[in-house]
């Protein structure tokens, strides 16, 4: 890894690992605008405060954004919700292996 992409990964996951960042995006991936608080029902268990702290920094990384109908993820948020979309597999795997071993 590249002294230039140390900083950027080590940005992109101290945002990340926010309490509920992944969440907040992952309930966006469908593309569906969602208000305030369908968004908060989506998430589970966020309180309006975490959720308004998330949105912001979110927004101020431009994976997040606000229109008419709600909120969206940008252009890069879809990206980045593509990339993480292996994650669902491995976790379906993850899960069923754990399973069995129970």
């Amino acid at each position: 890894m590249s002294a230039k992409e140390t900083p950027a990964i080590s940005q992109l996951f101290d945002l990340l690992e926010s309490r509920y960042a992944l969440r907040v995006l992952w309930a966006l991936r469908d593309e569906h605008a969602q208000t305030f608080r369908l968004l908060q029902d989506s998430v589970g268990g966020i309180t309006p405060n975490t959720l308004n702290t998330r949105i912001k920094e979110l927004r101020e990384a431009g994976l997040l954004d606000h229109g008419p109908s709600g909120y969206l993820v940008t252009d890069s948020g879809k990206d980045l919700l593509k990339r993480l979309s292996d994650v669902q597999a491995f976790a379906a795997k993850w899960a069923a292996n754990r399973a069995k071993k129970k």
